[in-house]
């Protein structure tokens, strides 16, 4: 429970500074709406959904029947009944965010990006979805086709996050990355996918090295002992995507909105930057700086 209080006081910290600016910064439409207030506070529906992703529960309804409802009455007194709870859960898309954004870790100058597919349902029911009709799109992973969205993610060499981007399963992944590593400075890794000679040179300009592995038919890239060490470990974002998927249930095909969809997601993220132990590399701050100067 010392866990689950530490998420809370955190969530809490910044529920108190963030949702007072956040309401005064809304633009009235005019229209009169009931303005009902609920028995739980912003801070406890934030701390429940992210505590869903830190649990071994695959299913959210039984996560909240089984052990919140029964195990959590002393924590949560003013529990809601599930089909009110999962009403509010549209309402805290925004502050989960910006909570996101404020758990982003500090740039050490290497950084590895990739992409990961999020599947949203089975390639045989692509035509019969009406959740996601108009947004996910056919794309192309490493395991086959698939339908539904790609998420890009930037992380530290320690595990931390620096950059989160969904597009189009359909886009290439070299698209968005000269915006998620704008205040970027440093080495960044990557696979194949990332070889571009035009976003090579517009990273340099902001001083970061896009460093990837290289494909058959071109020809062999010099690189240092350091850096071709560290391009080896890029299995370190693989391991990340891994526990996003199977430990904070990032991907599952469950979705009756876009809107419940990208809270899953967020809070699968948001319960990562929480985790004690990240995946990350060991290695030599002091040695690698003379190494690179």
């Amino acid at each position: 429970m010392d866990r689950l209080l530490n998420l809370f006081c955190d969530v809490d910290d910044f529920c108190q500074s963030f949702v007072p600016q956040w309401h005064r910064q809304l633009i009235e439409t005019g229209q009169k709406h009931r303005q009902r207030q609920s028995r739980l506070s912003m801070s406890e529906i934030i701390t429940i959904i992210i505590h869903f992703h830190q649990s071994h529960y695959t299913d959210f309804k039984a996560f909240y029947i089984i052990h919140v409802q029964k195990h959590l009455r002393r924590e949560f007194p003013e529990f809601l009944s599930y089909t009110r709870f999962v009403r509010l859960i549209p309402s805290t898309l925004v502050p989960l965010c910006a909570y996101l954004k404020s758990r982003y870790d500090q740039c050490s100058g290497i950084a590895y990006i990739d992409s990961t597919k999020i599947q949203v349902c089975h390639n045989k029911r692509i035509k019969r979805n009406r959740v996601f009709a108009d947004v996910a799109t056919v794309g192309k992973s490493t395991m086959g086709w698939f339908y539904g969205f790609k998420l890009h993610l930037v992380v530290t060499d320690r595990g931390g996050l620096l950059g989160v981007k969904f597009t189009p399963a359909n886009e290439d992944d070299r698209t968005p990355v000269a915006t998620m590593v704008s205040t970027l400075t440093g080495k960044l890794f990557g696979d194949k996918g990332y070889i571009s000679e035009q976003l090579s040179h517009q990273l340099l300009e902001q001083g970061l090295e896009l460093i990837t592995s290289i494909r058959k038919n071109m020809k062999p890239n010099l690189l240092t002992l350091m850096d071709t060490i560290l391009l080896r470990k890029r299995s370190i974002i693989e391991t990340i995507n891994d526990q996003l998927k199977n430990i904070s249930q990032l991907e599952h095909s469950r979705h009756r909105s876009c809107n419940n969809f990208m809270v899953n997601v967020i809070g699968a993220l948001i319960a990562y930057t929480h985790q004690e132990k990240k995946p990350a590399i060991n290695v030599d701050r002091h040695q690698y700086e003379a190494f690179i100067m």
